[in-house]
């Protein structure tokens, strides 16, 4: 399947997918420290920061169904963090575990240079070991750990930041 997978920029019409995908992490509260579903209006000036060529947003298809995306955020909003961006993934309940992040996380390295990033990061919750997993696999070191920072349900978690240098 992961083949067949066409890894494109995002357009306005995707964003109700995307928005879905993003809400289906709420729940499990392990991905996004958002404790309510979002709207798909609530996350249009979102969609609009994003650029193919400065801060891309990626849908990841298959057979026209949107089965996760990734997105570039530029990181701390100052001028000399320009070659900087946190990286996101999010993937679909029922397209997890079959290697999408890896091909997703692939492809955004890959893309760095074009996109002039030379550090990637992550802000991953400490308990969510499959995204810190997959972040390891590619190279990525904890660079920070912000310990009880979020509250969820009553609980509180750690953020680990991981990061990785894509350029020399």
């Amino acid at each position: 399947m992961i083949d067949n997978i066409v890894i494109r920029d995002a357009t306005i019409d995707d964003l109700p997918a995307i928005v879905d995908i993003y809400n289906s992490t709420v729940s499990v509260r392990m991905a996004t420290a958002d404790t309510e579903p979002v709207t798909v209006q609530s996350k249009e000036q979102w969609f609009y920061e994003h650029s193919p060529h400065f801060r891309p947003l990626w849908v990841a298809e298959y057979k026209g169904k949107i089965l996760g995306w990734l997105s570039f955020q530029s990181f701390y909003g100052r001028p000399a963090y320009h070659a900087t961006a946190e990286v996101s993934i999010y993937i679909h309940p029922e397209s997890r575990k079959k290697g999408l992040g890896t091909h997703l996380l692939e492809k955004a390295i890959a893309e760095c240079p074009r996109l002039k990033i030379k550090t990637l990061l992550g802000f991953i919750f400490g308990h969510n070991e499959p995204s810190l997993k997959l972040f390891k696999r590619f190279g990525f070191e904890k660079w920070g750990h912000l310990p009880s920072v979020a509250e969820l349900d009553g609980i509180e978690r750690d953020l680990v930041i991981v990061g990785k240098r894509v350029t020399p």
